[in-house]
């Protein structure tokens, strides 16, 4: 999952690019990088770690231009690298391009093998190289006509958007797995994966690009194209919805905080219990776990305390401190649970490990029962649209029974919401969506084994790689 802006037409771009970043860390914590236009050369500037680590009055003075376009990457395809850092930048005999890349394209390998064996040459292993390497070799006349040839020979998820000299492109695949959204600020133009990149830097919301959509904005005119075919139904990310997108942020016409209180209303009607308190695992649990008390009428209370300050690395202690790595995470509040029956709220369940340590953690704080509840349907499949999940192998409830996992995580009860309560609740969304990982049900064939281990290439001695941290 990735984070893209672009603005053109603003006194201020590298800065207000800066800004919508800031806001859309949430997406990527592994990089970020911007790239400036003054309409005759780009500037660019990308690094490793968090946006207010990358960035500061110093380089952004170095990123001149009216138009600006930049990424916050966690990787999907592609190991965590320097040389993966986007927007990637490129010269054509039509000028300097530089793209930003949403989402994965399950395609990628049939090409990028098919480019090599004829002497292409990749500087990444990040599957949105291929975009670049296809519009370099499309006979189209314009640069905007060559990336919409590009784009027609990938399939998958892709929401982007392209810099030029003078003109700012963005696109979104015909099923519309990532959102993006258009919008105005002093006359300028603005792209932006979420809303909340649009509250932050007080540009007015216009409009939510549609899925097949490029938008070619030039001297400050907005043109809309067409170009792909349009699939048999749009399949928005509901992954988005439950735990990816900020609160505050809106997409297919709902607001993402309502949409996950309304999930835990459902789940509370599907999974009532008797119980005296209802927490949240902080945060992505929030919103949800409100709901499911409200619905309940049992009391909402801050059980579970996350520490925001965890360090991508931290020294860990010998190990007569037990479970060290969820603890420096989180603690219960004793005062909270001591004594009480738990309704635990987690937006979903992954490997089970977390939980399994979260339960533990409050019986040893005094809670009397603890009850897992799940404001997704068990994740049985990865995601090869944009979303880091692991091998199916690796994913609990594909191994495992709704009741096995009680018995791993050592809950009292455990209650998932019902495919058919996520999908009931998802209705009210402007188009349809995408529960592949819930259902097993792609909407798109994969062409490759992308589960497959990741390309490697040769690693600079200067590049300092880090893991990713927690999205």
């Amino acid at each position: 999952m990735c984070g893209v802006f672009g603005i053109h037409g603003h006194p201020e771009a590298s800065n207000i690019a800066y800004l919508g970043l800031y806001a859309l860390q949430h997406r990527g914590q592994e990089s970020a990088g911007i790239c400036s236009s003054n309409g005759r050369e780009h500037f660019v500037h990308r690094s490793m770690g968090l946006v207010a680590d990358i960035f500061h009055e110093g380089n952004l003075t170095k990123l001149p231009g009216r138009h600006a376009i930049g990424h916050v990457r966690y990787s999907t395809a592609g190991e965590s690298g320097l040389r993966n850092a986007q927007p990637f930048c490129a010269s054509t005999d039509g000028g300097p391009v530089a793209l930003a890349h949403n989402g994965n394209l399950v395609n990628a390998m049939p090409i990028r093998r098919e480019f090599e064996s004829r002497g292409a040459i990749f500087s990444s292993t990040a599957d949105s190289e291929i975009i670049v390497h296809l519009l370099a070799r499309s006979r189209e006349a314009t640069l905007e006509e060559r990336l919409i040839d590009a784009l027609s020979r990938v399939k998958g998820a892709f929401s982007l958007v392209m810099l030029t000299d003078d003109a700012l492109i963005a696109a979104r695949d015909p099923n519309g797995f990532r959102p993006l959204s258009l919008a105005r600020l002093d006359g300028a133009w603005v792209v932006a994966s979420e809303t909340c990149a649009l509250d932050l830097i007080g540009a007015t919301f216009e409009r939510e690009i549609e899925p097949g959509e490029v938008v070619v904005i030039r001297r400050g005119r907005v043109r809309t194209l067409r170009p792909f075919l349009k699939p048999e139904r749009q399949t928005f990310c509901i992954f988005e919805h439950i735990y990816f997108a900020r609160p505050d942020s809106n997409m297919q016409r709902q607001n993402v905080y309502q949409f996950r209180k309304e999930l835990g209303r459902v789940l509370a009607r599907e999974h009532a219990v008797p119980a005296d308190v209802v927490i949240p695992v902080l945060d992505s649990g929030n919103a949800a776990a409100l709901g499911y008390a409200e619905e309940a009428s049992i009391p909402y209370e801050t059980g579970l305390i996350r520490n925001h300050y965890v360090a991508r690395t931290f020294i860990e202690p010998a190990q007569s401190i037990r479970h060290f790595g969820v603890k420096v995470k989180h603690n219960a509040v004793r005062e909270v649970v001591q004594g009480k029956r738990v309704v635990l709220v987690e937006d979903s369940i992954v490997r089970g490990t977390t939980l399994l340590k979260l339960v533990t953690m409050l019986r040893n704080a005094g809670a009397r029962e603890v009850h897992a509840r799940v404001s997704s349907p068990p994740t049985i499949g990865p995601c090869y649209y944009g979303v880091d999940t692991p091998t199916r192998e690796e994913l609990i409830a594909h191994r495992h029974s709704p009741e096995s996992i009680r018995q791993v995580i050592g809950a009292d009860s455990l209650g998932y919401l019902s495919l058919e309560g996520l999908r009931r609740t998802a209705s009210q969304l402007k188009h349809g969506i995408c529960d592949a990982c819930f259902s097993d049900e792609y909407p798109i064939p994969v062409e490759d084994d992308l589960s497959a281990p990741q390309l490697s290439l040769f690693r600079p001695i200067d590049e300092g790689d880090s893991d990713p941290t927690d999205a």
